[in-house]
């Protein structure tokens, strides 16, 4: 498993994780793929998957790099600090890897909410902040409300399919040493299953690639994320199987050419 730099940190992740979001797998998905180098898994007080999560890795705790999210209702100074605090006994560790504010809320002035995440590192229960579903703008907010520490990553929605980030997101984290969380990398197994109906030419395409590469459709949608500067991606699995083969995404890369037609292919 390839790893890469968590911002401008020298905290070193996995380039493929794991996400648990509507996750039902058991414990064993998530401890083969921290056995393959997957060992990013990520959830979220949302999710209530936290307990999941605590329950597969509480004797691989020490291997494991644990990301959670506090919701965007738990905003206010006080309701961070209860949230962590929830989190923290849900996943039964003593601190939470990267603690990250899940949604933004304009209602709650964004000082507030990261003078608590700040708390929170000086307390030893966070070891790095970051955001998810941030605009450029809320970006921005987040980093310049900061005194003490970094904002190291952005989890937001990126795969062939959706590529928005593109126009301004994706350029601005690579520029600021932020690192882009690709959630939902597959389009929720879309870009993973060959159709037996009318193909779209993007799948077309992906799978003329996916056999010069001898790598499966999911394995060439993870790597197109993930060579792009500064991605990572946390593709959800309920198996074992397609865990592996979602961990099988590294340690390889797309040429420049097979990157180009699937960027022309997805539109």
């Amino acid at each position: 498993m390839e790893l890469r730099s968590l911002g401008n940190t020298d905290v070193m992740i996995p380039e493929i994780g794991l996400g648990v979001w509507k996750y039902r797998g058991g414990a064993e998905p998530l401890q083969r793929g921290v056995e393959l180098g997957a060992f990013l898994i990520d959830t979220a007080e949302m999710y209530r998957t936290e307990d999941a999560v605590g329950q597969a890795v509480k004797d691989l705790r020490e291997k494991v790099f644990i990301a959670s999210k506090v919701s965007g209702s738990n905003l206010r100074h006080d309701d961070v600090l209860r949230a962590a605090d929830a989190s923290l006994r849900r996943l039964e560790t003593n601190f939470i890897d990267l603690y990250q504010i899940h949604w933004p809320n304009s209602s709650v002035p964004i000082k507030e909410t990261m003078r608590a995440m700040e708390t929170l590192v000086d307390r030893g229960l966070v070891k790095c902040i970051g955001v998810s579903n941030f605009s450029v703008g809320q970006l921005r907010a987040v980093r310049a409300a900061m005194s003490k520490y970094p904002v190291v990553s952005n989890q937001v929605l990126y795969n062939l399919n959706s590529r928005e980030i593109e126009d301004d997101l994706l350029p601005y984290c690579q520029e600021h040493g932020v690192t882009v969380i690709a959630y939902t990398p597959l389009d929720d197994g879309r870009l993973a299953v060959k159709s037996r109906f009318r193909r779209s030419q993007g799948m077309k395409v992906m799978e003329e690639i996916a056999a010069q590469v001898q790598k499966t459709l999911a394995q060439v949608a993870l790597n197109w994320c993930t060579s792009h500067a500064n991605v990572i991606a946390i593709p959800k699995s309920d198996s074992v199987t397609r865990t592996e083969e979602n961990c099988g995404a590294s340690g390889w890369r797309l040429s420049e050419e097979q990157m180009r037609r699937l960027d022309e292919a997805f539109v």
